[in-house]
């Protein structure tokens, strides 16, 4: 695995390179067009947001994605929930195909930036908010903000207000060397892509992951493009730099979901295992504490179910996407129409 790739975290520092999941998953080389170039960019004030709908319904399903990701991470997902209703993705501010801010990607300012972009795109409610570990949370916020306009929660591996801390404590202050670490690596990564980064070089490797065996050629150039820009390690970075006041808006914003409909997923493989040794214990407690983290979530709702994905890692639209495409449809089902 690539040192970069341990951004994979249950902390939600999730890099845009995990290339030990990304390998597991399906070529839909035919359905990736859509995420190689620019779709819809909406204007939401003097910079543009980059959409992308298809698939038509009552319902709209907006996802978000990890730390660090481009939409593109759906794109096993998107067009399997685009046969049922309509399915947006979108790139955060200075991620994929979307303009820089001047701000970082605050949970707050996301939600900001989303609605305002679905308002100017005219992508009207119901929403089903679908979102993965940073992505998650911010998903999480936008159904506080916005509880009228929102009739379903798919948290996928998503993240928790105090993850950081407990997790932390759980594994005995493992966590912050390792976050540490990675925030050093970045900087690292930053600093290269003001100069340029040398294809093929083992910095190109650990801070892009290099070529995507499941990307088709259009799509990879377009992901390799993006994750070796300046523009792109200055909003990761800042986005990162701000995770703390991120989770202090979720856990200001907090309280149950009343009877909204939710699925919560959990990994199967924890990203700290070592492939062919017996799991330790300090592994198994912390497993354990994000299972549990996870069935608070859950409990928010009345209508909640809480699943663990065998054999996914922390990205589980890209390990297992059918198992999110099924929690999707299944929540869905529960919406009125």
């Amino acid at each position: 695995m690539p040192r970069f790739a341990l951004h994979m975290s249950m902390i939600a520092i999730a890099s845009a390179c995990s290339a030990s999941s990304f390998a597991q998953a399906p070529a839909a080389v035919d359905t990736q067009l859509a995420f190689s170039h620019p779709n819809q960019m909406v204007d939401i004030g003097g910079r543009r947001l980059n959409l992308y709908c298809s698939g038509s319904g009552t319902n709209t399903v907006i996802f978000d994605s990890p730390s660090g990701m481009g939409g593109w991470v759906w794109y096993a997902v998107q067009p399997e929930v685009a046969k049922q209703t309509r399915a947006c993705i979108f790139d955060r501010a200075g991620m994929g195909f979307s303009d820089p801010a001047e701000r970082p990607n605050t949970s707050a300012n996301v939600v900001e930036d989303l609605h305002a972009a679905l308002g100017k795109a005219g992508i009207a409610p119901p929403y089903v908010m679908v979102g993965n570990s940073f992505g998650g949370g911010n998903v999480q916020l936008f159904t506080y903000s916005y509880p009228k306009e929102v009739k379903g929660l798919v948290l996928v591996e998503a993240q928790h207000e105090d993850e950081f801390d407990r997790i932390n404590a759980t594994s005995k202050g493992k966590l912050k060397e390792m976050s540490d670490m990675m925030t050093e690596f970045t900087k690292t990564c930053a600093a290269q892509s003001e100069k340029g980064f040398v294809p093929g070089s083992e910095l190109f490797a650990n801070c892009t992951g290099g070529f995507q065996p499941q990307f088709g050629r259009t799509l990879n150039a377009a992901y390799l493009a993006s994750l070796t820009s300046a523009s792109y390690w200055r909003a990761h970075n800042a986005e990162e730099d701000a995770f703390e006041t991120s989770n202090a808006q979720l856990r200001a914003a907090r309280r149950p979901f009343g009877d909204l409909p939710l699925m919560v997923l959990t990994r199967g493989v924890s990203p700290y295992a070592i492939p062919g040794k017996p799991q330790s214990e300090l592994n198994k407690a912390t497993e354990k504490e994000n299972f549990a983290m996870h069935q608070e979530m859950a409990a928010l709702s009345t209508r909640s179910t809480h699943r663990v994905v065998p054999g996914a890692g922390h990205i589980i639209e890209a390990d297992k996407p059918q198992a999110v495409i099924k929690a999707i449809n299944d929540v869905l089902a529960q919406i009125k129409p």
